[in-house]
């Protein structure tokens, strides 16, 4: 049928590894380019879009993981993809099974924490008692977290 997108039969794991037809892409030029070209259908699902090409992905999670967190003056976080961008935390929630997420490129995007860039943030989380809940304190303010369960 003319117009149909077609499968990539390309999945992308929970800890944002990429497979194609269950092989691991291994080769980092491929990988960061198709990082590039991930965009959000209407429908929710994620297409691989270069050029006049498009094809669905499978996404376990989320095509985005925070692989490492640092303080400075703000929050820093290194994507899967090898960029680098400011956590905004006002976008932090706690999704099903503890699983910490945030929204990146622009907002365009979940990203999931991975398990060492969640231990590196935990470091950072306070608890409100007056309020029972969990904060991250930046300067003289509380970005508190929200629990969502999809």
């Amino acid at each position: 049928m003319m117009g149909e997108i077609p499968p990539c039969n390309i999945r992308i794991d929970k800890e944002g590894n990429w497979y194609y037809k269950e092989a691991p892409i291994i080769r980092e030029d491929i990988y960061l380019l198709f990082n590039q070209h991930i965009v959000k259908g209407s429908d929710g699902r994620y297409l691989l879009h270069i050029g006049n090409e498009k094809c669905y992905l499978e996404v376990e999670d989320t095509p985005f993981v925070i692989k490492r967190v640092s303080l400075r003056t703000d929050f820093k976080i290194l994507l899967n993809d090898a960029t680098q961008e400011t956590l905004r935390l006002d976008t932090l929630r706690v999704g099903t099974d503890n699983i910490l997420y945030c929204k990146v490129k622009n907002g365009k995007f979940d990203a999931r924490f991975s398990r060492p860039s969640y231990y590196q943030f935990a470091e950072h989380i306070a608890y409100d008692e007056d309020e029972d809940r969990y904060f991250i304190p930046l300067d003289e303010k509380r970005y508190y977290l929200e629990w969502t369960y999809d």
